[in-house]
């Protein structure tokens, strides 16, 4: 069976991956960046789940052929980011900054 390497979003997946059952919030990590090729069958992704006021858990994961290793750590005081505040751009992880009249960090 082959698998599907250019999914980035649950609604994009549901098109393409025709038995997908999916629990909760499927987009609650956002992707950051990806790369892939179908003809070699590989694919790497990089993903993060902002918690807010808080930090991102990021996810990377390398897939080659039937092989996946998957790495997790927590980034604090980041926040998720749109690139030229346009999603077609993308997305990045940025710093996030602290306001001079609160504790709570800003976005």
């Amino acid at each position: 069976m082959s698998k599907t390497l250019h999914n980035s979003t649950v609604s994009g997946a549901r098109k393409n991956v025709k038995d997908i059952k999916v629990f909760g919030d499927g987009d609650t990590f956002k992707l950051i960046c990806k790369a892939s090729s179908e003809v070699e069958g590989w694919m790497k992704s990089t993903k993060a789940m902002q918690i807010n006021g808080v930090g991102c858990v990021v996810q990377v994961t390398t897939q080659q052929g039937d092989n996946v290793s998957e790495a997790l750590t927590f980034v604090p005081g980041v926040k998720i980011k749109l690139i030229d505040g346009d999603k077609e751009n993308g997305r990045k992880l940025v710093a996030m900054v602290m306001d001079n009249y609160s504790t709570e960090l800003k976005y």
